[in-house]
């Protein structure tokens, strides 16, 4: 069964990807900028696309870091012990 249709499946896929994300932009803090530079009178970059959306990720997993990680070890709970 696909990882879409189940949720569990499904929570387990976007914890993985938040964890992948922060820890790429850990190692890596330009990565998901698009090579982007701020032009005069910005504030900020603009992210959109799939960069976008990954850099979104990672900043989920600095910003709720425990819960997140708590979130993993629930999760590893759940599908090693009760699955």
């Amino acid at each position: 069964m696909s990882a879409i249709f189940d949720f569990s499946s499904l929570l387990t896929v976007l914890l993985l990807l938040i964890c992948t994300c922060a820890y790429l932009r850990d190692l890596r803090p330009t990565m998901f900028d698009g090579g982007q530079a701020l032009q005069p009178g910005e504030t900020r970059l603009k992210r959109t696309g799939v960069l976008g959306f990954f850099w979104k990720m990672s900043r989920i997993g600095e910003r709720l870091s425990p819960y997140v990680g708590a979130s993993c070890v629930v999760m590893a709970i759940n599908l090693l012990f009760l699955k």
